[in-house]
């Protein structure tokens, strides 16, 4: 039997189709700006009783500029839906205050809406709002609560300062009075609408979150290569996690399993930088020695898990560049031996080995001591682990830009 078609339904579906607005077909959102989230102990963590009629004002620094903005809120970690009363973006004064500039304060919504409330472990995208921002700006993030989150969903190093004040105080032009807080909540994403450019993830542990740098002085490793890459069209999104370990939980989701929400779903994501698994060498052995056969299982279990980001990224058409993991023969904390070192040197080598990455960079070569190369050099050294300032500018400078010349942006 023949189902009939009625002239006026066809009339009508094509109706709807040429209504559609023509941003819908061209608009194309990249990643401006990331944080990797999870979920912060009680240290890291805001007072439950700062959250109910407060405002949290928090500010952040986007890679590259456009015309149009949109901002990703995340309950990742909340067990209870999350209601938010009111979000706004403006553009911020100055780094280092609560001050916006009122002729940029723009009300975000979602699907039309001023509240949005976000069930458990879930994100939610703000809808597109009118705002040029440019390269390097400093977006103010202000967010209404009415009441705190069941668990509280953020990124303790943010290295930026956040203000809370009781009250709805998202279009106020600054906070007088609020308390201060070097973390960000519930903020996980900016995107921009750009045709040309394209994003890097720069994904890693302590190292790459900026361990040591000082809050609002945006000295990263990262920065310092978004600097470098000036008029390329290329954002920078960090997306470490100090404490971060290839294959087990510690702070923070373990690399692979946070690998789909922290990399695979940014937006225009061209290029990943990997450098994680120095967390991973250093715990096996912290507390006490290991067998032989541990150490084993330990660099094969690492690289298996490579191979996994590996494929998993190139299933999404983006190119993995391969960082090796820097000496830290120097850390009291971990006191590392030379079996330890051997597993260092085992992964490093495969890092470099040809057809394994799309590409490397050698920071184990670029920071160690020549005189010892299993520690850094002092110069780049901040604790033996970790690099100082001058050792994060090294890093940056150490990035071959011809990794990134090839990059082709996603359609």
């Amino acid at each position: 039997m023949k189902m009939l078609v009625r002239p006026a339904l066809i009339a009508a579906g094509l109706a709807f189709v040429l209504a559609l607005p023509a941003s819908a077909e061209t608009q194309r959102w990249v990643g401006s700006w990331a944080s990797a989230q999870m979920a912060p102990d009680a240290k890291n963590s805001l007072a439950p009783e700062d959250y109910p009629n407060a405002t949290l004002r928090q500010v952040v620094r986007l890679s590259i500029g456009g015309d149009k903005i949109r901002v990703r809120l995340s309950n990742a970690f909340g067990t209870q839906p999350l209601t938010i009363k009111a979000a706004r973006v403006a553009v911020s004064a100055a780094l280092n205050s609560a001050r916006i500039d009122p002729a940029t304060d723009r009300a975000l919504t979602f699907s039309g809406r001023t509240e949005v409330t976000i069930p458990a472990g879930a994100d939610y995208w703000s809808d597109p709002v009118a705002l040029k921002v440019t390269p390097l700006t400093s977006l103010a993030i202000s967010l209404h609560y009415p009441a705190a989150p069941s668990v509280q969903t953020g990124h303790p190093g943010s290295r930026a300062t956040s203000y809370i004040l009781a009250g709805d105080h998202t279009a106020d032009a600054d906070l007088p009075g609020a308390k201060t807080a070097d973390r960000w909540f519930q903020i996980s994403s900016v995107d921009v609408v750009s045709q040309k450019a394209g994003a890097i993830v720069a994904f890693g542990d302590s190292i790459t979150d900026g361990y040591g740098v000082q809050p609002n002085t945006n000295l990263r490793w990262t920065d310092g290569l978004l600097e470098r890459l000036k008029g390329k069209n290329l954002g920078i999104l960090n997306l470490g996690i100090g404490g971060n370990r290839v294959l087990l939980d510690g702070l923070g989701p373990n690399a692979l399993a946070r690998f789909e929400r922290d990399v695979l779903s940014q937006a225009g994501v061209t290029h990943v930088i990997l450098l994680e698994g120095v967390n991973d060498l250093g715990t096996l052995t912290r507390e006490a020695p290991a067998t032989p056969e541990a150490h084993k299982a330990l660099v094969e279990q690492v690289i298996a898990a490579y191979r996994q980001m590996i494929e998993r990224a190139h299933a999404r058409g983006i190119k993995v560049i391969g960082a090796t993991i820097l000496p830290y023969s120097g850390s009291a904390y971990y006191h590392p031996g030379p079996e330890s070192e051997a597993d260092r040197q085992a992964i490093n080598a495969f890092i470099r080995g040809p057809g394994n990455f799309d590409g490397v960079i050698d920071w184990d070569k670029a920071l160690r001591d020549p005189a010892r190369p299993t520690y850094l050099l002092k110069a780049y050294d901040n604790d033996g682990l970790h690099p100082n300032l001058d050792g994060y500018k090294a890093m940056a400078d150490a990035i071959p830009l011809s990794l990134f010349e090839t990059a082709k942006t996603k359609k």
